[in-house]
């Protein structure tokens, strides 16, 4: 889930702040270039063995908003179970833009869970 609302005043927000460095989301690094979406992430994505649904601070299900509690960007898993934290902020810092280090965090987290891909 991303550290932005998904409105068009957010999205403007968002994208001013991160120009000026007053805001920063590293998911949206992962997913997003200065103007669109980054092809190299929609091909990231669309390999993963399971869908990956990109959620904003405004627009997320309410369980997905549980999970998360209070704290952005992050990615959640739904499971079996419920719903689980996979990567915090501190993790998705750490890949630093790069989608072989989300990659590899994504895998260590889904091992350190418990999780399995179905």
């Amino acid at each position: 889930m991303y550290d932005a609302e998904g409105t068009v005043l957010g999205e403007v927000r968002y994208w001013v702040g991160a120009r000026l460095g007053t805001t920063h989301c590293s998911l949206c690094e992962l997913t997003h270039g200065t103007f669109r979406e980054r092809a190299d992430w929609r091909d990231c994505r669309d390999q993963l063995p399971v869908p990956f649904h990109a959620f904003h601070t405004n627009d997320q299900p309410e369980d997905v908003r549980a999970a998360a509690a209070g704290e952005y960007p992050v990615v959640v898993a739904r499971t079996t179970d419920g719903t689980a934290v996979l990567l915090g902020r501190a993790e998705l810092d750490a890949c630093e833009g790069d989608l072989d280090a989300f990659r590899s965090a994504l895998a260590d987290a889904a091992v350190r869970l418990g999780l399995t891909w179905g």
